[in-house]
């Protein structure tokens, strides 16, 4: 693993904090509403729900993105294509739903195969909305240090 100096460090946990503050706060408001139109509890529950999935997401966000980020910097290609941006996006909301699959099943009083269907749909909408976020996060912030 190659070590980072402390511009390099620095800039990197900078913009991994700014990052995941703001993409699990707007998905804290997106999973709040969509538990709350999917549950009979009311707002508080689904946002018990949202805050506890938010924390999981926050919590594998980082440690995903460092992660990825040390694989970036070992590649020759340097940059973000299409390909690495779908491949970052898909592999976080794929292994984020094996973390929250077990919670939403004992939360909202599901079998597996239900929470399963509505994490899947979950997935697949934040798939997207990771693709998108990342996009811009990246034009408005600039591209990591591992990325240039």
């Amino acid at each position: 693993m190659r070590l980072f100096g402390l511009r390099q460090i620095m800039q990197g946990l900078k913009r991994r904090l700014t990052y995941v503050v703001l993409y699990e706060g707007l998905a804290l408001v997106l999973l709040s509403i969509t538990f709350n139109v999917l549950s009979d509890e009311g707002l508080a529950h689904a946002g018990v729900l949202g805050a506890l999935t938010v924390l999981i997401a926050v919590s594998w966000n980082f440690i995903y993105n460092l992660l990825f980020e040390c694989w970036e910097a070992r590649q020759t290609t340097r940059g973000r294509s299409l390909a690495r941006r779908v491949g970052h996006a898909a592999g976080f909301e794929v292994s984020l739903l094996l973390l929250t699959l077990p919670l939403f099943a004992w939360w909202l009083q599901l079998s597996l195969f239900d929470a399963f269907l509505l994490d899947a749909g979950l997935t697949l909408f934040f798939v997207f909305f990771t693709f998108i976020y990342n996009w811009g996060f990246d034009r408005v912030f600039g591209l990591p240090l591992a990325a240039q």
